[in-house]
């Protein structure tokens, strides 16, 4: 196997969730590796700059906010990929979202937020990865969904996340069997990684340490320690796999 098999040349790819952690990682690393990448999310600004970081490292793209649950904003999105880039050869589902209102005992669980939650983490890969069908299935493309830990186990007061995590986990075994064999479809599951979103469990010292307790590596992964298993399951490396879900948890799983 030569390093040629994980470039991503000549390839164009839509990072959902793509302007900062996990999601900023991976663009810049289809860039790295050759892709023109088109990183998204809700805020203009945030997309603007994630866009200006993909050209500079010699990527083409253009700045398109989108919200994934809405399908319009979904098919504006693929529509301007394929009139300025000519179609899609990756996506890759990241867009997520853990709101405050959706913590707790399942009876304290606001039901509007349960929606909101599930709508965007799994119902907005869906839709994704269903607009651009089409394109994949002529490409020969692949779609990576970036779900979690929480997608394969429980984890307390985290209900809604945990089931929208464990759905896309689903999607992508059931995706991969319908699509085979012109796409791949995989997914990778992260462990707890060091983002904006994770700044408060890094900073509670009780909360730390039972993370890192159950974690054999002892330590919160890098965003880009997800971007590398992103980039193997997108490239050529990974041609024969196909629904799966690769863990990135620094051992979490294997208690």
């Amino acid at each position: 196997m030569t390093h040629e098999m994980f470039e991503l040349d000549g390839r164009v790819a839509v990072v959902t969730g793509g302007t900062r952690g996990i999601g900023r990682a991976i663009a810049r690393a289809f860039a790295d590796a050759g892709a023109d990448v088109v990183p998204t999310s809700r805020s203009e600004d945030a997309v603007d700059a994630a866009v200006a970081d993909v050209r500079d490292r010699g990527a083409d793209s253009f700045s398109c906010p989108v919200d994934v649950a809405n399908e319009d904003d979904v098919d504006a999105l693929f529509e301007r990929v394929e009139a300025e880039l000519g179609g899609v050869d990756v996506v890759v589902n990241n867009a997520g979202i853990n709101p405050d209102a959706a913590l707790g005992r399942p009876e304290a669980v606001d039901a509007d937020a349960f929606d909101e939650t599930v709508e965007v983490n799994l119902g907005g890969a869906f839709l994704c990865a269903k607009r651009a069908a089409e394109h994949l299935h002529d490409a020969g493309g692949s779609v990576v969904n970036v779900a979690s830990v929480g997608g394969l186990v429980g984890l307390p007061r985290q209900h809604p996340y945990v089931a929208s995590k464990h759905g896309l986990v689903g999607l992508t075994r059931s995706m991969a069997l319908d699509w085979a064999p012109e796409v791949r479809v995989n997914a990778v599951a992260p462990g707890y990684v060091s983002t904006e979103l994770t700044d408060d469990l890094e900073a509670n010292d009780r909360l730390r340490r039972s993370i890192l307790d159950r974690t054999p590596l002892d330590r919160f992964a890098d965003p880009e320690e997800i971007a590398g298993p992103a980039l193997f399951l997108a490239s050529d490396a990974a041609s024969f796999v196909t629904g799966s879900c690769l863990t990135a948890d620094g051992g979490w799983t294997a208690r």
